[in-house]
């Protein structure tokens, strides 16, 4: 039955995906290519000044050749193919990875039947592992961010998902171990409340990082994450709902054989 559930969860993880590669290009990919023409005008400033002293150097930064490198992706391949690939590669792995968490927390998450599980576990990973660490390290458009420190970034990012997860597993325990003291509804409300207080905590330990230009559009900034976590809803409201109605379909399925055996 696992592997069936994988194959399951890999199929609606695809699905999610392409409409996740849909919401980005329409929504996302206008403010990035925004970002990046800010990026080159600011590159342009900059050689500005030594242009002139020779002709060979103005030609030289016209070029804007960095040492002679040449682009090795173009930025129509980005923008289609290579977001199409990325993003799906990215969606079929979550719904393997999710439909290994539902194996395991079907039946134990109350009396909810499939839908209600799948649509439970997409609720509880779009919090912990997209809105949460999103709250303390937003991602941003190219031209904002140092690059000297996109390693130190990138870890403190993961960091901050790897802690959210932990919370939300620990909180789940929580309600589980409170709710024959003091019900379903107050021991949900306490778990919820001890998520928020650890993650709160998290949020002061680690550093912030504020790495945006002085000069950079603020609406563009907006509109770049406001995309970024509608991709986000898109893959996780998709992955909730395709997968639901198939893991259902199995489940049912499963039911039936075992009562067909006893």
């Amino acid at each position: 039955m696992i592997r069936s559930l994988l194959i399951r969860g890999m199929i609606a993880g695809l699905l999610a995906g392409l409409l996740g590669f849909g919401f980005a290009h329409t929504f996302g990919e206008p403010s990035v290519a925004r970002a990046i023409a800010f990026e080159a005008l600011h590159e342009q400033a900059d050689a500005a000044p030594t242009q002139h002293h020779h002709d060979d150097h103005a030609a030289a930064a016209h070029t804007h050749s960095h040492g002679g490198d040449e682009e090795v992706v173009n930025r129509d391949t980005q923008a289609g193919l290579g977001l199409l690939t990325g993003v799906a590669v990215f969606g079929t792995a979550l719904g393997g990875i999710f439909s290994l968490v539902f194996a395991f927390a079907y039946g134990r998450l109350g009396a909810l039947h499939a839908r209600g599980t799948s649509a439970l576990l997409a609720l509880f990973g779009f919090v912990s592992v997209a809105i949460a660490p999103f709250l303390k390290y937003p991602p941003n458009p190219p031209a904002v961010g140092n690059a000297e420190t996109i390693g130190p970034r990138t870890a403190l990012f993961f960091i901050m998902v790897a802690i959210s997860i932990a919370c939300a597993v620990h909180a789940v325990w929580m309600q589980r171990r409170l709710q024959a003291r003091h019900g379903g509804w107050n021991a949900t409300l306490i778990a919820g409340a001890v998520y928020i207080v650890l993650m709160a905590m998290a949020y002061v330990i680690l550093p912030a990082i504020d790495e945006v230009p002085a000069d950079f559009s603020a609406t563009l900034l907006w509109n770049f994450r406001v995309a970024s976590i509608g991709i986000q809803a898109v893959i996780w409201t998709t992955l909730a709902l395709v997968f639901g109605a198939l893991a259902a379909r199995e489940m049912e399925r499963h039911s039936v054989r075992k009562m067909a055996a006893a």
